[in-house]
């Protein structure tokens, strides 16, 4: 069974950083993609960015780039989410994400982890 833990969540200024972890377990992930998604109160689930575990090919939605950097490492079976530049809009619960068949930024993945919130006070 596929487990997706994230840590690193919290409470920073706007313009801050912070950066969040994955820790993935239970399979090998050689053809997966990996995802983080957020929900604000009262929003849908949305897309923020995703890698291809074996291609490191990278997606953002166009309200991260260039604030927002994902990154995988292999050995250590993680996906961080390095994010600078935090803005009051950016407050949400983050979610990472699995899935074997080739879903980018669709919130349709196989698995996922429980969240971390991550606050921004302006």
């Amino acid at each position: 069974q596929v487990q997706l833990v994230e840590s690193g969540g919290g409470l920073v200024q706007a313009g801050g950083s912070l950066r969040l972890s994955c820790a993935a377990s239970g399979r090998t992930f050689s053809r997966y993609n990996m995802g983080w998604f957020r929900q604000a109160p009262g929003n849908e689930r949305e897309f923020v960015a995703a890698i291809g575990w074996n291609t490191g090919n990278t997606y953002y939605a166009d309200s991260v780039k260039g604030r927002f950097t994902i990154s995988r490492d292999k050995a250590k079976n993680t996906v961080d989410l390095q994010m600078n530049s935090l803005k009051p809009e950016d407050t949400a619960v983050y979610y990472c994400a699995a899935n074997s068949r080739g879903i980018i930024s669709r919130p349709s993945y196989d698995f996922w982890g429980q969240g971390t919130q991550v606050t921004v006070s302006s």
